[in-house]
């Protein structure tokens, strides 16, 4: 049964009735988003998960406005973001979202510090001095104070995604979308990165929706949606919380 929950006072994102085909007018015409509704409210913790195939990752495109929906309506800080041009998308979602990939995407020949600024560059097309500072202190926080400096073959795995935590963060986007931070790592660098973000959410009040395929992980969350073949089926706090439906 697919869910709808209410839309809390505080919502920073609201998806309704969202649907997503390929191939619209071909032989293979495929809907793999059948009406989805949603709201993610400022300081959520939120895990997203579901067996390969049921739409996440086209769920999280959608919400990182990478691909537009074929029919719905999304709302970002109660703005609808559907009819906006490629431009305004551009500047919402650098105004409004930090990125963290199973693969880190640090640029091989910048140092830890260089990738970290990275945002402010392309959101300003220049780096401040503020910024810059900014850059190693979120950097400081997240355990690499004395690894700036270096590139990311120097790093182990869980290094690199630190940084990738730092760059996503140096900006303070209202919200992160982590397609599956710690999917490339061993456990105990899994858990220490996934520990990492939970501390940065405590300490920075920043939204956070985790896509997971990991159970463990997704307990650890406040909140679980769960999609199974393009539909939610479940949207409810982890412990202590009502299931909505």
């Amino acid at each position: 049964m697919n869910a709808h929950p209410l839309a809390p006072p505080a919502a920073l994102l609201q998806l309704d009735g969202v649907r997503k085909r390929y191939n619209i007018g071909l032989p293979n015409e495929a809907e793999v988003l059948h009406g989805v509704s949603l709201s993610i409210g400022r300081g959520e913790f939120v895990a997203l998960i579901g067996p390969s195939g049921s739409g996440k990752s086209t769920l999280l495109n959608i919400l990182g406005l990478l691909e537009h929906m074929t029919a719905g309506s999304y709302r970002i800080d109660g703005e609808e973001v559907s009819g906006l041009d490629d431009a305004a998308l551009t500047l919402r979602r650098r105004s409004t979202l930090g990125f963290i990939f199973q693969f880190h995407h640090l640029l091989p020949a910048f140092s830890a510090l260089e990738n970290v600024t990275l945002p402010a560059l392309m959101r300003e097309g220049r780096i401040t001095p503020a910024q810059r500072e900014r850059a190693r202190a979120v950097l400081a926080a997240v355990g690499l104070g004395d690894a700036m400096h270096k590139r990311p073959g120097e790093l182990s795995g869980g290094m690199q995604q630190r940084v990738a935590i730092a760059r996503a963060l140096v900006l303070e986007p209202p919200l992160v979308l982590a397609d599956e931070p710690t999917g490339n790592l061993d456990t105990v660098s899994a858990n220490e990165v996934f520990a990492l973000m939970r501390q940065m959410h405590a300490e920075l009040k920043t939204s956070f929706l985790v896509v997971t395929h990991d159970p463990r992980l997704a307990a650890r969350c406040d909140r679980v949606i769960e999609l199974v073949d393009g539909r939610l089926v479940r949207d409810g706090a982890v412990a202590g919380g009502r299931e909505a439906g």
